[in-house]
């Protein structure tokens, strides 16, 4: 199956992008899945009427979905709670937390992968795009903090637990933990698999000026900073040129020179406003969204071997519009902390980096290249 996940700056369309990108690959004979993760039901007006063979539409409900965990929860830890004298809650009687939302979509992200039907598409409509990228960095960052709170190999002393705890005279952590944190990884770990996957694409939607162009340049940064595949941009509401007249005339002109900008690092789809709200098939019709892209490999941070030209190995992340006052680099052991504008990540060093220092780093034509100069202590010697 492959899988479109569709965002971009708020307002943009995005989700009527994303409603007609799956009619249109419904209607050319693809079994989609479109999956709505917004709190509210953004999809409904803009399907309106639409009832296609092969089209399946579906809505995230964070309520039910925290009620049902809640109710687990408390099922599971049930005895310390009543050790405790703690009254249980009633699921109905409470809403969702912070944070509830953004699960509730990596869950259905899950559900939709293993799902037992059969799809040949799944196109997303995300929240807009800070919150979105948000979102997409959760399963790795939750992955990280459980690997370091409660490290697999502990796991393997569980039967050990009980006289380490005696012996160093704090409690320790009980069964259950470790079964909860090693359920929650492995969740994680699919939803992260299903990102990384080759058939996963994220396209961005935004409407052509100069709001939008310093919008998208933002997202598509946070989208490869993640090591997510761009696979298009579709430019929303573009106004007819051949119709262009009188105050028309300015908004035309500024929209075609972004469009131009765009066309050089982009693979960009024009959608034409309509001239109203789209409502319904026949102006889903009408946009002619993009269908899906092809399958292709993954995007992938290369290393390049120059020890025996410069004494060095070349750590190259293509991070498209990023700025040299906005970026930042800090190693902690195997971990390197990388910094683009607003974005965050932590990921692990490549095996044969972890035996290097870093030696320096530049940026060029919208890639960090990040030099390690191996460490004569750790590096295997040559006679």
């Amino acid at each position: 199956m492959r899988t479109l996940l569709i965002t971009g700056p708020g307002g943009s369309g995005r989700t009527t992008v994303a409603a007609a990108t799956a009619f249109a690959a419904a209607r050319e004979g693809t079994r989609t899945l479109l999956l709505g993760a917004g709190p509210e039901d953004a999809l409904g007006p803009v399907l309106g009427d639409a009832d296609l063979p092969g089209l399946t539409v579906r809505r995230v409900d964070a309520d039910a979905g925290f009620r049902a965990d809640l109710a687990a929860l408390q099922e599971r830890a049930g005895g310390a709670l009543d050790l405790l004298g703690a009254s249980r809650l009633v699921p109905e009687e409470t809403g969702p937390l912070p944070g509830a939302e953004e699960l509730a979509v990596l869950r259905a992200l899950r559900d939709a992968a293993a799902s037992e039907d059969a799809y040949d598409l799944l196109v997303v409509d995300l929240p807009a795009a800070p919150r979105a990228l948000a979102l997409l960095a959760l399963p790795e960052e939750l992955r990280r903090v459980l690997r370091r709170l409660l490290p697999p190999e502990r796991q393997a002393a569980r039967a050990l637990r009980p006289v380490l705890g005696r012996l160093a005279g704090v409690p320790m952590p009980a069964e259950w933990i470790y079964e909860t944190a090693a359920r929650l990884d492995l969740q994680l770990a699919a939803v992260q698999a299903l990102l990384a996957d080759r058939g996963t694409a994220v396209r961005l939607v935004a409407e052509p000026g100069p709001a939008g162009a310093d919008a998208l340049r933002t997202a598509a940064l946070g989208v490869a900073l993640r090591g997510l595949r761009l696979d298009a941009v579709v430019a929303n509401r573009v106004l007819p040129e051949s119709e262009a007249a009188g105050w028309l005339v300015g908004p035309v002109a500024q929209q075609r020179k972004t469009l131009d900008e765009w066309r050089e690092e982009h693979t960009v789809h024009p959608v034409a406003h309509l001239g109203r709200d789209p409502r319904g098939a026949d102006d889903l019709a009408a946009l002619a969204a993009p269908v899906a892209p092809a399958v292709t490999g993954p995007v992938r941070w290369p290393v390049t071997d120059r020890i025996a030209e410069d004494g060095v190995l070349v750590w190259h992340l293509p991070l498209p519009g990023a700025r040299r006052d906005s970026l930042d680099l800090v190693r902690r052991g195997d971990e390197l902390t990388v910094t683009a504008g607003p974005f965050r990540r932590v990921v692990p060093l490549p095996s044969a980096l972890r035996r290097c220092t870093v030696d320096g780093a530049a940026l060029r034509e919208g890639e960090l290249r990040i030099r390690f100069r191996p460490d004569p202590e750790l590096w295997p010697r040559t006679r």
